[in-house]
This record gives structure tokens, C-alpha cells and sequence, in this order.
């Protein structure tokens, strides 16, 4: 497993892979996958945390099941830039996969991904009990779309311009 670029992730998803997101919560890994057109983020439910090795086994498990190429990972940044604390939990999660798997991480700014997934489960209605067990994969969602939108935008920027039409 090695952390690559947003750039780099289209190489890692051939054969039909699909990326997936990650939000780590204290409590609860949130999950996210992205379909086969790398279009949508649809969030899977969260993994309740234990202790490490039963965490990775069960995002492994998961991830293979979704049939995973690589993993965007939210590298929750503070709102100056600097990397703080759950920043530091974050990347340290990414070192202790590694011997574990093969995927490819991308370390993905994450800021305001729980604001803004908080704030679409209000418009829900969901219920602050609901919201709870639900918040992380939300998160997730998030962080796997603007992946995916990143690299849209990358693949209509690589695409030749198209030839304009003959009258």
C-alpha cells in the first residue's frame, strides 16, 4: 500500500475498481464507495471501532467485498492549513494498513465534510439519535464525492478538445 496522489488514482481503479472513502471517527469508521462510473458516493454503514486489528479486518473485509482499487482517506486539516492532532491519527491509521493491504490511500483535505454532512442530515429530518449512528459514512460521502469530482474535472482537462462539426 502506498499514498498517492488524486492524480495517480485512475491507474489504481482499472478492471472496474471502485474508490472508497473514509471518515475515522473516535467511535465509528465511516464508509463510503463510489459506483462503478465513479459518478456517486454512497455510504455504507460505519464500523463501529474496537481495536485496531479488528478495525482493519473488518475495512478490509468490506473493502474487498466492494471490490475497492484504492482508498481516499479525510486528513481532517484545520481551517489555517496546519495539521493537528486527528490529522496526525489519520495518517498514523494509513501507516498501520499498510502492512496489512495493498490499496493505495489518498490523503484527502477533509475541512467541514462533518459540517456539511450534519447539515444534510438535518434537512433529512433525521432525528439527533439517527444522525449519530449515520454522521461518519455522511462524512464519508463527502470527502469520496469531492474526490470523485476532482477527478472528473482531471479527466476533462486530459481529454483532447473535440473537433468541431462540419456544415
Amino acid at each position: 500500500m502506498a499514498i498517492i496522489t488524486i492524480e495517480e488514482v485512475a491507474a489504481a481503479l482499472a478492471g472496474g475498481k471502485v474508490l472508497a472513502g473514509l471518515d475515522l471517527g473516535d467511535k465509528t469508521i465511516g464508509v463510503a464507495v463510489s459506483d462503478r462510473g465513479l459518478s456517486f458516493a454512497h455510504p455504507r454503514p460505519v464500523i463501529v471501532r474496537k481495536k485496531f486489528s479488528q478495525d482493519a479486518a473488518a475495512l478490509l473485509a468490506l473493502l474487498e467485498k466492494e471490490n475497492a482499487g484504492a482508498v481516499v482517506i479525510g486528513l481532517p486539516v484545520n481551517m489555517d492549513g496546519s495539521e493537528g492532532p486527528s490529522a496526525q491519527r489519520s495518517r498514523a491509521f494509513v501507516r498501520n494498513m499498510k502492512p496489512l493491504s495493498a490499496l493505495p490511500f489518498v490523503l484527502w483535505d477533509e475541512r467541514l465534510s462533518t459540517v456539511a454532512a450534519e447539515r444534510t442530515l438535518i434537512e433529512m429530518d433525521f432525528s439527533r439519535k439517527k444522525r449519530a449512528g449515520k454522521i461518519d459514512s455522511a462524512a464519508a460521502a463527502f470527502i469520496l464525492q469531492g474526490a470523485l469530482d476532482r477527478l472528473r474535472a482531471l479527466a476533462a482537462t486530459a481529454a483532447p478538445p473535440s473537433a468541431p462539426e462540419a456544415s
